[in-house]
């Protein structure tokens, strides 16, 4: 069971704390969580390069597809990698920047009162039992600090910026994640 500091800081991961988040506007309540996916090469899973993206030190040249990443500022609160191992880039009481253009319930701006989870993974490949169990002791963890993110309140980046993102994709399984979060 994973448990949340007074900082925001999710304990028995790994921290690797990003420079690309900001404060949550003015007295902003988290209410609402994002699912993502990421693979860096697209489709190729393990090693650090998602992590270097998020904190600003990932070596463009190293792939031809990092090529339009150059200067790119980003980041998520967390990921889960293949095997269910958690890094955490942004306190979950700040606001990382992981949903960019973005509306929920008529609300715009979603980084501003979400929590952004990556799943490494593409939308048509499955994920891993260890990233579902993973995905649901983390969210155990958010839903005990911010009680507002309740199982209506946990969608897919494709949910909050619809024909601009497709993440997590058909290949997550909403149904198994909901009942093992139940």
């Amino acid at each position: 069971m994973f448990s949340i500091d007074d900082r925001g800081w999710l304990q028995g991961v790994e921290h690797c704390p990003s420079p690309n988040y900001g404060a949550r506007p003015g007295d902003t309540a988290v209410d609402l969580l994002v699912i993502h996916n990421i693979s860096l090469p697209a489709g190729v899973f393990g090693g650090r390069y998602i992590h270097d993206l998020f904190c600003n030190c990932l070596n463009c040249d190293a792939h031809p597809s990092f090529a339009d990443l150059r200067d790119l500022e980003v980041s998520a609160h967390a990921l889960i990698d293949r095997s269910g191992h958690t890094t955490q880039f942004v306190s979950f009481d700040d606001r990382a920047w992981h949903a960019g253009v973005s509306e929920f319930a008529g609300r715009p701006n979603c980084n501003d009162y979400s929590i952004g989870i990556e799943l490494e993974g593409t939308d048509t490949v499955g994920y891993t039992a260890q990233q579902y169990q993973t995905l649901v002791q983390v969210t155990q963890a958010l839903q005990r600090k911010y009680p507002l993110i309740g199982k209506q309140r946990i969608v897919g980046h494709c949910d909050i910026a619809p024909g601009r993102k497709t993440d997590p994709g058909p290949a997550f399984d909403w149904a198994y994640f909901r009942k093992e979060l139940s």
